[in-house]
């Protein structure tokens, strides 16, 4: 399977509390674990095409973490635009303070989850609600300029209670290899950028996703490749947040789930598609996703937890729709998951690879990079549930587009152009 390990359900707010009493060093820093978990669960509920209710849902939320944790700068910073959002100058202001006093690296970082890097999708009006005419969308992009991708894959950890996953360097260096392939991708090798294992902590990864973003243009291809573990909206009790596990992620302290030291190492997923969403300009991006969540039965995991035993754990399930769909806004951005989110993505020893990154990577050989990827999903998609089926599983592929005519091959665009020339 693409994700073995066991997932736990947080500690009780109960317990926590009883253990501040007597250990206030700890209960700081458990509480700004837990801030931080608020701020990616608030960040989950605003975008760009969000209404109302949804701005008022995170702002009790982003007020919730600076109350656990005061001077976390980003909680302060977000509220400070959610504030804005809704009408609330004067709070907006007091927030921005507190942001720039607490040192938000968001704020200096200029991210704003509320702007697309694409034209495409709803604005808002000043009060916060949807607007009832379209954003005029972008033209038609011209022949590709440039490509750029990163492609990451990671198999051991460095908390090495983590189980290891068998293909998932095999499944990023195939990639690699393809999109740098002349006759597939042709991608510039320099500006294929690749992460395996120890290389793919959560800061270098941001670090290549913004390098990407600032130096991709309108008229350029972005790919972006992730294989790895992670973590499941269910197993998050306080609101459902999604994290990549990176390389560096803390998983266990002395054999015990440690939920605060994963909210602070581990890769939030509505990061990676608010990098997508308003940082990626180029009107060609596509996200690809050979990532596992695990799921199942919560009242199994505490009882494993408590009993401080270990075990394969539930079944492991593929990211949830309302992150795809919040990948996929804007335009030209086309979005592959490797299994629905109450299935699983599946390893075969037998191709030595994933089932989805294997017939994948078939696909592009087979056609030249020169199909669209709707289609050579389509294609992907097909092969996986057949093959998958015929060993008595199940596992169907996912794709999202930020509109219906959202589509585009590797390298078929600048074939194109070449033509055309004299």
């Amino acid at each position: 399977m693409r994700s073995g390990w066991r997932s736990f359900v947080a500690r009780s707010a109960l317990v926590a509390a009883t253990a501040c009493v007597s250990l206030p060093a700890w209960c700081q820093g458990a509480r700004c674990g837990a801030g931080k978990d608020l701020v990616v669960q608030a960040l989950e509920r605003i975008s760009p095409q969000a209404d109302r209710a949804a701005f008022e849902d995170a702002l009790q939320l982003l007020k919730h973490a600076v109350s656990e944790c005061g001077e976390l700068g980003d909680a302060w910073y977000y509220r400070s635009l959610v504030e804005q959002k809704l009408g609330h100058d004067a709070l907006a202001k007091y927030a921005l303070e507190k942001a720039r006093f607490n040192g938000s690296e968001s704020l200096q970082e200029g991210l704003n989850p509320l702007v697309l890097a694409t034209p495409g999708g709803r604005g808002l009006t000043a009060e916060g609600d949807a607007a009832s005419t379209p954003v005029k969308p972008a033209p038609p992009p011209g022949p590709v300029q440039q490509k750029w991708a990163l492609v990451i894959g990671i198999g051991h950890f460095s908390d090495h209670e983590i189980p290891r996953l068998n293909y998932t360097t095999a499944d990023a260096n195939a990639i690699a290899a393809q999109l740098k392939d002349p006759g597939i991708g042709n991608f510039p090798a320099a500006n294929v950028l690749v992460l395996i294992d120890e290389q793919a902590t959560t800061k270098k990864i941001k670090e290549e996703l913004n390098m990407i973003a600032r130096r991709a243009q309108p008229n350029d291809l972005v790919l972006i490749y992730v294989a790895t573990h992670g973590t499941p909206r269910t197993m998050d009790t306080a609101g459902g947040a999604n994290y990549l596990v990176t390389y560096d992620t803390e998983v266990y302290n002395a054999g015990k789930f440690d939920e605060d030291a994963m909210f602070a190492t581990a890769y939030p997923m509505v990061e990676l598609a608010n990098a997508v969403a308003t940082r990626m300009k180029a009107l060609r991006t596509a996200v690809i996703l050979d990532t596992c969540y695990s799921g199942g039965s919560m009242k199994n995991e505490s009882a494993q937890m408590n009993s401080g035993t270990t075990g394969a754990g539930p079944a492991n399930t593929g990211p949830s729709q309302q992150m795809l769909a919040r990948m996929s806004e804007g335009t030209g951005r086309i979005v592959m998951s490797a299994s629905q989110v109450n299935e699983e993505s599946l390893e075969s020893d037998e191709l030595r690879h994933g089932y989805f990154t294997y017939f994948l990577l078939q696909a592009l050989k087979n056609d030249k990079g020169m199909v669209p990827l709707s289609q050579v999903y389509a294609e992907v998609a097909q092969q996986v549930a057949h093959r998958v089926s015929a060993a008595g599983l199940h596992q169907h592929p996912v794709m999202t587009r930020s509109s219906p005519d959202a589509d585009f091959a590797l390298r078929a665009a600048e074939a194109a152009a070449r033509k055309a020339l004299p």
